[in-house]
């Protein structure tokens, strides 16, 4: 039986087997088919947040060992408990293979390379220092390629003092590790690839290509709980309620609710047995000080309904009965009100519920794999950090200028073992539009890597949203496209003037016309630049399709002028009427054309061409890499 095989008999869902055989299909038959063995190979191996990306690099693993790979470095974000989480389950997976955590170099160095070599090291620079130097200090490295898989490698692996000309510490011991060896091929793993793919086409992190996994029919992710119209799970909070919640002397209806919703949602576990676990996540802030007010805020209100019990019944069981009306709505197999209500009642007096805080003072030990758990906490609660049945969640973090792959992570709602019918997640309804504007960019971005590759994947954003941290972009290298901004070529090319005239002469009438996306497209790939770095079209093309594929933009404007007289390089174009027309239309993709009468006085040739100016709709922006 085969490595792959036997892994395969761990799993125990018939379409995850199937998404690992897919995933390992494109991986070795096609996209390292050619490999030489002895060059640096990069790749992203993408799939949805909490949609089983460890389940899928265990089974490259598997499989690579089949066709002769032997040693495996797996990097995970700096956690240590993640590290553990990911180092256990390679024991589990791999019992016959030489498994190695961060202290277990004397392990591999006595297992002298007899079995493969799985290496589990989070993202600390004093630990893959250390390794780095038991690696180029072995003799087991001469001749052998390195499998490196790095989790959430769009995270701490990146250069994040490129603008500085200088190298991170994480960043440069990557580099080293990977060099150690005589070839390595370097898997890129991440839910949000945003950073990874801003990288430039010669740098070191840059992925070659992509191989894009989907979840099973189970997983709930961005299109269950931000679709629109506005889903069934989503309790709309009080804007507010983003700062109440974290301000110890304001009122906290809204957490009130969500507590006795999650209170009722753990009673229906434990009377039907159905989990061990039943978790709740409160995410208010990145402040460690306002996770302490939320948890004591948390302790208060626990402390208040088991006294509600005995002191004020009525108005408890108003409130609890309301929550069991809402969660029945979805689940008519809920237990009857008073059962849910005396079962509480029990876990509240042997104190069953337990607070948790998790941040970067907190404990690394606190264990959310059983119990009733209302945790709350900031950063550390995204990025690959799991919580079994999650089914509560209360969200109200906000940012001047959010991140789109910072936020994306913050999704620990997305799994697998969650009970539908009883998700609900609280949060004011400006950051849920926020969601659904991520949600959208990010099915966009998954269909331009499957349907155009990795190199024809472009990223749009509205405006006031980042697609990542700029610290790890180089920024003399990115392109930033705006919408709302007349950009005009003061230095036109034209390609094919004859073919520029058959297509735009029909619009000839100094007025704005509909025309197709096609017929923008056309006219800008017939159009070229002196100064490409001033105005380039393919840039101009790749923006609008990136904006009509996320919006499935149909129809642009066009105005077309000709006779016109515009001295070369004069640095403006569209008169004041003609730029007064343009800016009444702000949803739409907008292309003026003035044919000019290219006289030589006018420091021209002396031959008529085409001037372009063109404006995105206002709100996008788009972002490329030279």
């Amino acid at each position: 039986m085969s490595n792959l095989d036997k892994y395969l008999f761990t799993i125990k869902f018939d379409d995850t087997k199937q998404t690992i055989l897919d995933v390992t299909s494109k991986l070795f038959d096609k996209q390292l088919a050619s490999f030489d063995y002895q060059s640096q190979l990069n790749g992203l191996l993408l799939g949805d947040v909490q949609s089983g990306k460890t389940g899928q690099m265990f089974g490259i693993i598997a499989a690579a060992v089949d066709r002769q790979f032997d040693l495996f470095i797996v990097l995970t974000t700096d956690n240590t408990r993640l590290q553990q989480q990911t180092f256990k389950r390679a024991l589990d997976s791999f019992p016959h293979f030489c498994v190695c955590g961060e202290t277990d170099n004397i392990r591999f160095t006595m297992n002298k390379m007899r079995n493969p070599v799985v290496i589990v090291l989070k993202k600390n620079s004093s630990v893959l220092r250390k390794w780095r130097n038991y690696l180029v200090n072995s003799t087991f490295l001469t001749g052998r390629t390195l499998f490196l898989l790095d989790d959430e490698a769009d995270a701490a692996s990146l250069n994040a003092k490129v603008n500085q000309n200088e190298i991170t510490a994480i960043n440069k011991h990557i580099r080293d590790i990977r060099g150690a060896c005589s070839s390595c091929i370097y898997l890129q793993v991440t839910a949000t690839p945003q950073a990874v793919l801003l990288q430039t086409d010669d740098s070191e992190f840059k992925p070659s290509f992509v191989i894009y996994f989907e979840p099973g029919k189970s997983y709930l992710g961005g299109d269950f709980f931000f679709s629109k119209p506005e889903p069934y799970c989503i309790i709309e909070t009080d804007e507010s309620a983003i700062k109440t919640t974290t301000d110890p002397n304001a009122d906290t209806y809204w957490l009130n609710r969500a507590i006795l919703n999650y209170l009722v949602v753990s009673a229906q576990f434990k009377l039907t047995n159905h989990s061990k676990v039943c978790n709740f996540l409160i995410h208010p802030s990145t402040k460690t000080r306002d996770h302490e007010a939320v948890a004591v805020k948390i302790g208060e209100k626990l402390n208040e309904v088991l006294q509600g019990m005995t002191d004020n019944e009525d108005e408890l069981k108003k409130n609890l009965i309301a929550e069991w009306k809402n969660l029945y709505t979805t689940k008519p197999e809920l237990k009857p009100s008073e059962e849910i209500y005396d079962c509480i009642r029990d876990m509240l007096f042997h104190s069953e519920i337990n607070i948790h805080i998790l941040n970067s003072k907190s404990n690394a030990d606190i264990d959310v794999e059983t119990g009733f758990n209302i945790i709350v906490g900031g950063n550390i609660l995204g990025r690959g950090v799991t919580f079994p049945n999650l089914q509560t969640i209360y969200y109200s973090r906000t940012a001047k200028t959010p991140q789109a792959d910072t936020y994306w992570q913050h999704c620990r709602m997305f799994g697998y073992d969650r009970d539908r019918s009883l998700m609900r997640l609280f949060m004011p309804l400006s950051i849920f539009k926020l969601f659904q504007e991520l949600n959208i960019s990010q099915k966009v971005l998954i269909k331009q890597l499957i349907t155009d590759g990795i190199n024809s994947t472009n990223i749009v954003y509205i405006e006031g949203v980042r697609p990542t941290r700029r610290s790890v972009i180089n920024s003399q290298k990115l392109i930033l496209l705006t919408g709302g901004i007349n950009y005009a070529s003061f230095y036109p090319v034209n390609i094919d003037f004859e073919e520029l005239n058959r297509l735009l002469l029909p619009y000839d009438d100094g007025t704005m016309n509909n025309c197709s996306i096609e017929t923008i497209r056309k006219v800008l790939s017939y159009l070229d630049s002196e100064d490409i770095n001033i105005w380039n079209s393919k840039n101009f093309i790749d923006a609008v399709n990136a904006i009509t594929i996320k919006h499935d933009i149909k129809n642009a404007k066009i105005m077309v002028s000709t006779g016109r007289k515009i001295t070369k390089g004069t640095g403006t174009m569209l008169s004041s009427a003609d730029r007064e027309m343009v800016d009444r239309y702000t949803d739409d993709i907008i292309l003026v054309m003035y044919r000019l009468t290219g006289s030589k006085e006018l420091k021209w040739d002396g031959n008529p061409l085409w001037m372009p100016n063109i404006k995105l709709p206002n709100g996008f922006i788009f972002y490329k890499m030279e």
